[in-house]
């Protein structure tokens, strides 16, 4: 197991912790106007298209699920776009707003994880527009949307249904360009735990930390907020209990819908508070290197935990505590439970096992540090450095 973080206990911080959780603080929140949750929900997508007289459905999806869009038993002249990429770049997005430009849809769908609903939002905003999608980049750009948007997850990871952002890799840049609007907002969000049943264990163990990642760089952000909270840390309890559990066997129906559920509050935790130094470290993993998200974030999660632990001490040990694992305030310790959480799953915890080149460590992090609107809100500041530490004790 990795090593070379500090085994001294943190130091209390009185004065940070409580400004996290200021509840005069503004807030908004929102949530897609119909939210069906259950197994066996499914059946509300065609009930829902039927109520609002859609004839030219469009689903965006991937390869695998592209498969299975006659589940969703959508009337008309259904369309599918089943070239989603793991890690969806600008020319993925373009083959697909090309597509629903003369498919002309009056009904967007997304069907998979969260590249096909982060696309399906983006085509929902642009198949009607001739806008670029660089002048939408950044929040509260989007002018709005006159197509139907419906998402629909079958992996327990981004809670991207809930949100109302998207994010697409720039292949030239190699960074990941966030649009954030309330114009994709999805309409209708179905979260019916049997989809995930066919989920593969090692994409189980990733995606659930992707969600239990959400929860908790959002309950420990500067921006934490007490309205997320309460979800954030059911979503990291919900998470403890039912991920082992799901990657033993997936089939077992309760801890599939107790994942859906975390993946559901994570989602509820990246609109109104987002993540911080966990996802921004990990970005570069997956730009770079072509790791899938979840994973990458699996990775990483321990390392930013247990640094983040001084800035946020009593927050951490609650975090333990959700996930059944023993509450110290020792950064080392923490550190220890959480990867040894994340290595039991299956998860492979080496960059070096990743493919990742040793080479290339510094000019990740010089890309991770770059990620201003994720780090200005991580409860301690993480320098370059520091970064490319993590990036060498993970290696």
């Amino acid at each position: 197991m990795p090593s070379g973080l500090p085994s001294a206990p943190p130091r209390p911080s009185l004065e940070i912790e409580p400004t996290m959780t200021n509840a005069f603080t503004p807030i908004e929140i929102l949530r897609p106007t119909i939210l069906e949750f259950g197994n066996g929900t499914i059946t509300a997508a065609a009930r829902f298209a039927e109520r609002i007289d859609a004839r030219r459905p469009l689903v965006i999806s991937d390869p695998f699920n592209a498969r299975r869009v006659d589940t969703l038993a959508l009337p008309g002249a259904v369309k599918v776009f089943g070239e989603v990429k793991p890690e969806p770049d600008l020319p993925n997005l373009e083959k697909a707003v090309a597509m629903a430009k003369e498919a002309k849809p009056d009904l967007v769908v997304g069907f998979g994880g969260g590249s096909a609903m982060d696309l399906a939002k983006l085509v929902a905003v642009m198949c009607t527009s001739d806008v670029p999608f660089a002048d939408i980049v950044g929040p509260e750009k989007v002018t709005g949307r006159s197509v139907a948007l419906m998402q629909v997850p079958t992996t327990s990871g981004t809670g991207s249904e809930a949100g109302t952002r998207a994010l697409v890799t720039d292949p030239v840049r190699q960074n990941k360009q966030a649009v954030q609007s309330r114009f994709m907002l999805a309409d209708i969000a179905i979260v019916d735990p049997d989809l995930t049943m066919t989920v593969p264990k090692e994409i189980t163990a990733a995606t659930g930390v992707d969600a239990l990642a959400h929860c908790v760089e959002a309950y420990t952000s500067r921006k934490a907020h007490p309205m997320i909270d309460l979800y954030a840390l059911e979503g990291a309890r919900l998470v403890g209990r039912y991920l082992k559990r799901a990657v033993a066997d997936g089939g077992d129906r309760e801890a599939r819908a107790g994942l859906s559920l975390a993946s559901l509050y994570g989602g509820y935790c990246l609109g109104p508070v987002n993540t911080t130094a966990g996802h921004a470290v990990a970005y570069p993993l997956g730009t770079r290197h072509h790791i899938a998200h979840g994973l990458a974030c699996a990775v990483i999660f321990p390392h930013t935990l247990a640094f983040n632990m001084s800035a946020v001490g009593a927050k951490t040990v609650a975090v333990l505590g959700a996930l059944g694992l023993p509450e110290q305030s020792d950064p080392k310790l923490a550190f220890d439970a959480t990867y040894a959480f994340c290595k039991n799953l299956g998860v492979e915890m080496r960059l070096s096992a990743l493919g990742v080149p040793k080479n290339d460590l510094g000019v990740m992090a010089d890309e991770a540090h770059a990620i201003r609107r994720l780090l200005d809100n991580n409860p301690r500041d993480l320098s370059r450095d520091a970064i490319l530490n993590m990036y060498e004790v993970a290696f």
